[in-house]
């Protein structure tokens, strides 16, 4: 059996056996059919990361502050949360709860690899482990490196093209990601679909195992201040049915700046 993760390493490990056993012309003949074959790998590799970068792009910016309302879906219960949200690119990120009034007031601060929750009803500041990162953010099916992005898709996995695919009449890459040696990510695979506007569509996501976790699902495309983006997120985890979160943008304001002060400790008692 051949361990590996991609063609590149299949195209070694076939190389290394074979190799003793071949005369010079052979061999020639098969190291430029393998060298085609690795810089066509090369290309698509390349174009399936520059692809996921204009994605994760657009749909983060630079700055970014948003209004948000989430909705939890559960056989037996539905309740629903709105938020406003502020970021500056993968370094910082900062969620305040706005209602129901149970909830309202509390906050979550990313500074670059930490995290941290102030809970107004108690007047405690928690710090979350990078070991918390997959548990559910507020009884939702989104994580906490769901809700500050502590990962990212772009640097944190090598990328591949699979194909292409419609997703909801649109026609989209699909790509592979997987992650890196010693990246800091909670999930063992990830497929995206990107339509050719360079929004995610779809996303599917596995874990160590290759088992499917969670589906989300990206919707109803609107101009949002400067782009047009999805602005509906629908979250449904695998085997488990009538429970679903959605996630609807009902503001956005990019590429306005928001200095690095703002995302502080000091600051996420006094927000609003």
């Amino acid at each position: 059996m051949y361990n590996i993760r991609s063609k590149e390493q299949l195209l070694i490990q076939i190389w290394q056996r074979i190799k003793p056993l071949m005369n010079f012309r052979s061999v020639l003949l098969l190291s430029l059919v393998a060298f085609t074959i690795l810089v066509g790998s090369l290309t698509e590799a390349q174009e399936a990361k520059e692809i996921i970068t204009r994605a994760d792009a657009k749909s983060r910016g630079r700055y970014l502050e948003q209004e948000l309302r989430m909705t939890i879906t559960r056989p037996d219960w539905e309740r629903t949360l709105t938020m406003k949200s502020w970021s500056k690119g993968t370094q910082y990120s900062m969620v305040l709860v706005t209602a129901p009034a149970k909830e309202k007031g509390q906050v979550f601060l990313k500074r670059e690899k930490e995290m941290w929750n102030w809970v107004p009803s108690i007047e405690r500041l928690i710090k979350i482990p990078p070991s918390m990162m997959m548990q559910s953010w507020m009884g939702s099916d989104f994580t906490n490196d769901d809700l500050v992005k502590e990962s990212s898709i772009v640097n944190d996995y090598d990328h591949s093209l699979l194909g292409n695919e419609t997703i909801d009449g649109s026609a989209c890459w699909k790509i592979q990601l997987l992650p890196e040696p010693d990246a800091p990510v909670v999930w063992g695979k990830v497929i995206s679909w990107v339509d050719k506007n360079y929004n995610q569509r779809k996303l599917e996501y596995y874990d160590e195992d290759g088992t499917l976790v969670n589906t989300m699902y990206l919707s109803e495309i609107k101009l949002m201040n400067d782009r047009e983006i999805p602005t509906r997120m629908e979250m449904v985890p695998a085997g488990d049915k009538g429970k679903k979160t959605v996630v609807e943008i009902l503001s956005a304001i990019y590429e306005k700046p928001i200095p690095d002060s703002y995302f502080s400790i000091q600051n996420m008692k006094i927000v609003r």
